[in-house]
């Protein structure tokens, strides 16, 4: 089917008038939007809060690896306590609260002086020091 000049030039003129019409529809930007930035202020204090908990939850960590029993189950285990708590300066955000709750959950079954390991406290360490490693390992 052979088209002729003036069929070309109609078609090409309905597919010109379609996209100007649909240009012309569209809504045109505003810029009377209400700004939703935060004051730098508030930004800093949300950043500096973040950074208080994050270094909370690494000392409840490192304290909790720092006890003699953690040391004494992660010898038994075969699990590298340096390597986790390198590991555990890396952590950051949900990661590390996971692990500082792990760790906090450990510090109250040791609380009191215990000086004997439960089968759970015990199975509460490898996890914990597991747990860790993986993170880092994924990462």
């Amino acid at each position: 089917m052979k088209l002729s000049r003036q069929a070309w030039t109609l078609a090409v003129a309905a597919v010109l008038a379609v996209a100007v019409t649909a240009s012309a529809q569209q809504p045109a930007p505003t810029s009377t939007a209400p700004a939703t930035v935060a004051p730098a202020a508030a930004l800093d204090a949300l950043v500096a809060d973040q950074v208080r908990a994050d270094d909370a939850n690494r000392k409840i960590v490192q304290d909790v690896l720092g006890r003699s029993e953690v040391r004494e189950v992660a010898a038994k285990a075969g699990l590298d306590l340096e390597r986790a708590r390198q590991a555990v300066a890396t952590l950051s955000g949900a990661e590390l609260q996971e692990v500082a709750a792990q760790a906090q959950r450990v510090e109250n079954s040791l609380a009191g002086g215990a000086s004997t390991l439960v089968i759970s406290t015990t199975t509460i360490i490898i996890i914990l020091l597991i747990v860790i490693l993986l993170v880092v390992a994924v990462d």
